[in-house]
């Protein structure tokens, strides 16, 4: 007679003896990989399940992916710390977990005054399968027209607003640290053609006092 399988009970917390922290549904955590010579995996737990006797943990997670891990590649723009959260589910032992770690939005991500070990930001989701990206697109700056990397230094137009690598307005990093004040180049245009303008006008203005007083 085959053997039932035992029940398995649903977890809302669990303590991580050999890390020292309890992990719960929703937190983020470092897991290790099968490779020694990666960096550790990132996922987020989303049930956490024991046998009968409350013991062989598994954590059923949603993997992040680091850039280098999804089908296109690791970009120019990707962040250091960057990671999508892919569709890709599993179930791992609880002993895997090497640490928690937070996942910020990319919002929060580019307020934070420290960045830390255990700090990431998602700005994307990802299909593992087709390699395809939610959303599909995001606004770009710069005259190079590149979605922002919060790892680049960049100088804000005070025209336009527009954000512009110091590469790619033949600056180097430090004469953009120096900056009290920078238009780009179109501002700095525009600027010229109204502040011409105002002489014209003023010129024409002037003439036309200038007349009148002749006419006297």
């Amino acid at each position: 007679m085959a053997k039932t399988k035992a029940p398995r009970r649903t977890l809302d917390s669990y303590s991580v003896k050999h890390i020292n922290r309890t992990v719960k549904p929703g937190d983020c955590v470092l897991m290790r990989p099968s490779d020694t010579g990666k960096p550790s995996y990132v996922a987020r737990i989303e049930r956490i399940e024991a046998d009968s006797r409350g013991a062989n943990v598994k954590v059923h997670v949603r993997w992040y992916y680091r850039p280098e891990e999804s089908i296109g590649g690791r970009r120019q723009f990707h962040g250091s710390k960057e990671v999508f959260l892919s569709d890709h589910h599993d179930v791992q032992s609880a002993d895997t977990i090497e640490g928690k770690c937070t996942v910020h939005s990319f919002k929060s991500y580019t307020k934070l005054d420290a960045v830390g070990n255990d700090d990431f930001f998602c700005r994307f989701e990802y299909n593992s399968a087709t390699g395809a990206f939610n959303p599909d697109r995001v606004a770009v700056y710069c005259k190079c027209e590149m979605p922002y990397n919060p790892d680049d230094l960049m100088v804000q137009c005070e025209g336009c607003s527009d954000w512009f690598h110091p590469a790619c307005i033949e600056m180097t990093p430090e004469e953009a640290k120096r900056l009290d004040h920078f238009f780009c180049e179109s501002c700095s245009s525009e600027s010229q053609k109204k502040l011409q303008n105002s002489h014209n006008a003023s010129r024409i203005s002037d003439t036309k006092v200038d007349t009148k007083r002749r006419r006297r």
